[in-house]
């Protein structure tokens, strides 16, 4: 039983096909942290031996693997025990559940959401990491593969590197008609910004800390190696002559800063019409009535207050977007005074 003061535990589970990026992803997520003495890593293996346990080993939380078999089959049992297990032992604020490459997550919600874990768990966020070459042969991998993406609230299209550049919009375009309503972000070797995955969880057991005001830089680095870049730039596009590991040369990162008030019907009308391939912007909006901070992740926006420089201050990433047009399209919807 949870008591009073103690809070459910948040669970996080990263669903996707084997070698898609979800080791290299929760690696990530636990790199963004020093303290991880209340954080549990539960790994799924469909073999007799767990390789990604012995690869976070090192992360400083405490790992438990789940082999020869999968937890949304043959190991729904030892799952549930497992995270029971799991809770009596650590009383963990979070655990992050890396499934099989084979693992159904619509078999491994109602695990979590069985009556004596509900009062223990509550599972915040799947997020499946879906390797981009795989989306052209989707018809063959039949309901495993689209229960994996339609059971996301998040979807890394990741390895967009391996494929030509000029197919990742039709895969953007074609995804988001196939699941409309999730969020799906292009990624190299997952990289994303901690607000962008923890984006619409209300929890504050996954919260982070406040920013005074948004600084570009802060989350273009996370997506990219980049060269240093002035947060007083109003207006700046960062590229790459060629492709490196850590730096690509299709990511297009931008600013816009202005004191004027934003229509807001207007403003509206232009984050409905953004393309797919801009999946990223953040920070206040200024509008005629009041300030407001927009977290706009993978085609959804997410308001929240801002007591802040009542200015209008966004930073923007996108895949290969066209800066002057989307920019010209903001600024038509500044109020001429």
């Amino acid at each position: 039983m949870v008591s009073q003061t103690q809070e459910k535990a948040s669970v996080l589970l990263l669903s996707g096909f084997l070698g898609a990026g979800k080791t290299t992803l929760l690696k990530r997520i636990l790199s963004w942290e020093t303290d991880l003495s209340d954080t549990v890593v539960l790994v799924n293996e469909f073999g007799d031996i767990g390789i990604d346990g012995s690869l976070l080993k090192d992360s400083g939380s405490d790992v438990i693997e789940l082999t020869s078999g999968c937890i949304c089959c043959t190991l729904s049992a030892d799952l549930h025990r497992s995270l029971k297990l799991i809770w009596q032992r650590f009383k963990p604020r979070r655990i992050f559940i890396e499934s099989s490459g084979v693992a159904d997550p619509k078999s491994i919600e109602p695990v979590i959401a069985e009556s004596e874990l509900k009062r223990l768990l509550v599972l915040n966020k799947i997020i499946t990491v879906l390797d981009a070459d795989l989306w052209e042969a989707r018809e063959v991998f039949g309901h495993l593969f689209y229960n994996q993406l339609e059971m996301a609230q998040l979807i890394l299209l990741n390895k967009i590197d391996l494929v030509d550049k000029e197919k990742i919009p039709q895969f953007l375009k074609e995804m988001h008609a196939v699941i409309p309503g999730c969020q799906i972000v292009p990624t190299i070797h997952c990289r994303i910004d901690p607000e962008t995955l923890w984006a619409n969880v209300k929890s504050k057991n996954f919260g982070l800390k406040p920013m005074d005001f948004y600084q570009p830089e802060l989350l273009k680095n996370d997506f990219q190696s980049a060269a240093d870049h002035s947060a007083g730039h109003s207006n700046h596009v960062h590229s790459h002559p060629k492709y490196d590991p850590d730096q690509t040369t299709d990511y297009v990162t931008f600013s816009f800063q202005n004191s004027q008030a934003i229509d807001k019907t207007c403003f509206k009308t232009f984050i409905d019409a953004l393309p797919w391939e801009m999946f990223r912007i953040k920070g206040p909006v200024r509008f005629a009535n009041c300030v407001a901070m927009l977290n706009f992740v993978g085609g959804k926006d997410e308001w929240s207050d801002w007591e802040g420089e009542p200015v209008t201050r966004l930073a923007f990433i996108g895949w290969g977007v066209n800066q002057e047009e989307i920019l010209g399209k903001l600024k038509d919807c500044i109020i001429k005074t």
